[in-house]
C-alpha cells in the first residue's frame, strides 16, 4: 500500500527535480532550520533549554538494574527516576513496570477509556518532509474538502456515536488557510463535543481564533528532538523551523487552548531520548500552565518510502510498552493516547495498563468516510492516505472490545454551560 506514496517524477518539472535534487544532497541549499521565517511569532519561554538540557546529558547506558528498581520503589518519580525507566536496564523489569503504570492509571483515571476519530479535511502540503506521505514532492491525489463536504463528512462520523473529532490538514497555509480550518471547527461544534485539531503551528491570535470557532486542544508532533536529525528529515517549508514548532503547544495555550498534546514520532533519532524529551516538554509546560490539559501521543514510524534516507530505528512492540509504563509513572495525571499505528492487539493490552485514549473508525484519507462506514461509494475524487493504519476497528466494534475486558469507552465526559 505505501507504494501508493511513491514520488512519481514525471509530473515534476525539470527545475523542481533539480530543487529537489539540491535539497536532498546539499546542505548549503537548505534555509537555516533553527532561523525563525517571516511572520512566525517568537514567544519568550524557558521550556525549550530545560527539555534540550536534560536530553543531551541523557547517558541511559549508566542506568543498572539497581537504579530501576530504585525508581520503582520510589512513592513519586522524579525526573532521574524516569530516566532509569525509559533505559535499557529497565526492559527487564516491565512486568513491574506495568503493574505500577495500571496503579497509577487505575488511581487517577479509573476504568476509562475515551474514544475519538481523525477527519482529514485536506492533504495538500508545502513541506518536504522526507518520511511523510503528505509531502510536496510526492505524486498523490490531493483534496481540500467543501464546507458542504467536510459538513458531510461530519455528519457520517457523528452517526455513528462518536462526539469527539480530530480535525487535520496537510501544512499547507495557501490551500488550508487558517480561516478555513475555523469554519470547519465552526461546522464541527455542531456535531461533536470535543473538537481537536492537528494542523501547522500558527501564532497565538490564530490559536485564540481558532479557539473561539470551537477548537478545544491542539496535538503538534515534534518529530523528533533531536535538532541535527530534523534538519536532515525536513528539508523545505515552514515545518523546516525547528524551535516555531517547539514552542506551539505554548502558544496554544496563550491562546486560551484547554489542552494540547505532544509527541515524537518514535523511530526517526534515538527513541530513548525522544521519549525522554517528549516527556519534559509537558513536565515544565505543566509547571507553567496547571491549568491546562496534556497528554502525550505515541506513535512509531509506519512503513514508508525513502527509508535509504531515514535510517529508522526500529521500536519494538515491547520497547513501545516501556515507554508507555515510564510516562504514565512519571506522569500520572496525563493522558496517553495510542494510534491506530498499532495493532488491535497491542492496544487491547495497552488500555488495561496505562493509555487512556485510542482512535475508533480512523481514516487517514480524505473525503472517505462514507465509503469506510457504509460502504456506499463517496463523491468526487478521494486525497489518498497520509500512512497506513493496522487496527481499522468500527467504533462499534472497539466499543464492544473495550467493554468486554471490564473496561468503560467514553465518548464524552465534558458539559458546556
Amino acid at each position: 500500500m505505501e507504494n501508493q506514496f511513491l514520488v512519481d517524477s514525471k509530473h515534476l518539472s525539470k527545475e523542481a527535480l533539480e530543487r529537489k535534487h539540491q535539497l536532498e544532497n546539499n546542505p548549503s541549499c537548505r534555509t537555516n532550520h533553527m532561523e525563525y521565517m517571516e511572520g512566525m511569532e517568537q514567544i519568550e519561554s524557558d521550556v525549550c533549554e530545560s527539555v534540550m538540557t536534560q536530553m543531551q546529558e541523557y547517558d541511559y547506558s549508566k542506568y543498572t538494574a539497581k537504579d530501576v528498581r530504585a525508581a520503582l520503589e520510589h512513592e513519586s518519580c522524579t525526573i532521574e527516576d524516569f530516566k532509569a525507566l525509559l533505559s535499557p536496564a529497565a526492559e527487564a523489569f516491565l512486568e513491574e513496570m506495568a503493574q505500577r503504570a495500571r496503579l497509577e492509571t487505575s488511581k487517577h483515571f479509573g476504568n476509562t477509556v475515551y474514544l475519538f476519530t481523525p477527519l482529514y479535511i485536506a492533504n495538500y502540503c508545502e513541506n518536504y518532509c522526507v518520511y511523510c506521505g503528505f509531502n510536496c514532492y510526492n505524486h498523490i491525489n490531493r483534496m481540500k474538502l467543501s464546507m458542504e463536504q467536510i459538513e458531510h463528512e461530519m455528519q457520517v462520523i457523528a452517526k455513528s456515536g462518536m462526539e469527539e473529532i480530530l480535525i487535520l490538514t496537510g501544512e499547507s497555509r495557501a490551500k488550508s488557510d487558517v480561516q478555513y480550518i475555523g469554519e470547519a471547527c465552526k461546522l464541527a461544534r455542531k456535531y461533536f463535543r470535543m473538537v481537536g485539531l492537528e494542523i501547522y503551528p500558527v501564532n497565538t491570535d490564530e490559536y485564540r481564533y481558532l479557539h473561539e470557532c470551537g477548537a478545544d486542544y491542539v496535538t503538534v508532533f515534534q518529530e523528533t528532538y533531536d535538532t541535527e536529525k530534523y534538519e536532515s528529515l525536513h528539508l523545505l517549508g515552514h515545518k523546516r523551523v525547528w524551535p516555531y514548532r517547539f514552542d506551539a503547544q505554548e502558544r496554544a495555550l496563550r491562546g486560551g487552548m484547554r489542552g494540547v498534546a505532544f509527541s515524537a514520532l518514535l523511530g526517526l533519532s534515538d527513541f530513548r531520548k525522544d521519549a525522554l524529551a517528549s516527556a519534559l516538554h509537558v513536565y515544565y509546560l505543566q509547571r507553567k500552565y496547571p491549568h491546562a490539559e496534556m497528554s502525550l501521543s505515541c506513535p512509531r514510524l509506519r512503513p514508508i518510502i525513502n527509508n535509504d534516507k531515514i535510517n529508522p530505528l526500529d521500536v519494538h512492540e515491547k520497547q513501545l510498552c516501556q515507554i508507555i509504563c515510564a510516562y504514565r509513572i512519571f506522569l500520572p495525571f496525563v493522558g496517553i493516547t495510542v494510534s491506530s499505528r498499532e495493532s488491535a492487539q497491542f492496544r487491547n493490552g495497552i488500555v488495561k495498563i496505562a493509555a487512556t485514549k485510542v482512535s475508533a473508525g480512523v481514516s487517514t484519507g480524505i473525503g472517505d468516510h462514507e465509503s469506510k462506514y457504509s460502504g456506499k461509494e463517496s463523491d468526487g475524487v478521494q486525497g489518498d492516505e497520509q500512512f497506513e493504519i493496522d487496527d481499522d476497528r468500527s467504533l462499534d466494534v472497539m466499543y464492544q472490545d473495550i467493554a468486554s475486558e471490564g473496561l468503560q469507552p467514553v465518548l464524552n465526559d465534558y458539559l458546556y454551560v
